[in-house]
Order: structure tokens, then C-alpha cells, then sequence
């Protein structure tokens, strides 16, 4: 797109399905990697990478001829058939339907990233769930609970 200029910064949020502990740290770096690259072969660009075993954030970079949902759509599809051809979790590994995406300042990505890295200290803390409310309580998201997540605590 010529004569066309953008930086798009974008904080995802999503969940295993029924929010099953199942990322283990023993091929959580390798699934991070994978993503990273199904990222950048959309021709985006991942920023920060983490979780904890039953969701991931990833702050990116997107184009304005690039959808978000397209993005997050190509990100499970793929890691999905990847963690499922890889047999890292007993029975059938699936995504939960849904996830948050959340805009971010060029001032904020150094704060956003650190906030992704430190997710295992940060859940010591506080509940996905929790977390998640907050999120969509600080974008002023107007939300009905019961449709969010399938909250299986």
C-alpha cells in the first residue's frame, strides 16, 4: 500500500479451552517460537510472548490490511494442529473460542512487554480471570461474564 503509513500496536489475550493447565513449561518456549513465526509469516511482528499453562498474551504489530481477528484466527489454527501433531498434551489440544485484543500506545510497549514477561510472578497474584476483568474494565469493554470464557475454576 503505498503512501500509506501505520504502527498498530495490539495486546492479545486467549485461553485453552476450558482453561485446562495444559502449556507446560516443557514445550512452552517451542510453542512460543512457533507462533512467533506464524506471525511473521503474515508479515507482523510479535514484540513479547508469554503465559502461564491455561492462556498467553502476545503484544504485536499489525498492518492496516491485516485483520486482528485473521491474526488470532491463523495463531490458534496453526498451533493448535502443531501442539496436536507434537502429542505435548494427553488427548485433543483446542484454543477457547474468543479472545482480547487490547490497543496500545507507542509510550506504553516497554511497560506492556514487561508486563507479559513477568506473567508467572504476576499469577502468583491474581487470576486469569481476574486479570481479564480488569482489561476489559480499563478499556471501559462492556461485557457480559457468562460469555467471555467458559470459567471452570
Amino acid at each position: 500500500m503505498a503512501n500509506t503509513y501505520s504502527q498498530i500496536y495490539i495486546h492479545l489475550v486467549f485461553a485453552v479451552k476450558g482453561r485446562e493447565n495444559v502449556i507446560d513449561k516443557s514445550f512452552k518456549n517451542e510453542l512460543y517460537k512457533y507462533i512467533c513465526g506464524i506471525v511473521t509469516n503474515k508479515k507482523q511482528k510479535v514484540f513479547s510472548i508469554n503465559g502461564v499453562a491455561d492462556h498467553i498474551h502476545i503484544l504485536v504489530s499489525i498492518g492496516p490490511d491485516y485483520s486482528i481477528s485473521n491474526l488470532v484466527k491463523d495463531i490458534k489454527v496453526n498451533s493448535t494442529k502443531w501442539i496436536n501433531e507434537k502429542k505435548f498434551v494427553i488427548g485433543k489440544f483446542q484454543w477457547q473460542e474468543g479472545f482480547g485484543a487490547f490497543s496500545v500506545s507507542q509510550s506504553q510497549i516497554s511497560k506492556v512487554a514487561t508486563y507479559i514477561d513477568n506473567q508467572e510472578e504476576h499469577h502468583k497474584k491474581t487470576t486469569f480471570k481476574q486479570e481479564y476483568i480488569d482489561f476489559l474494565k480499563s478499556y471501559n469493554i462492556e461485557y457480559d461474564e457468562k460469555y467471555i470464557f467458559n470459567w471452570e475454576d
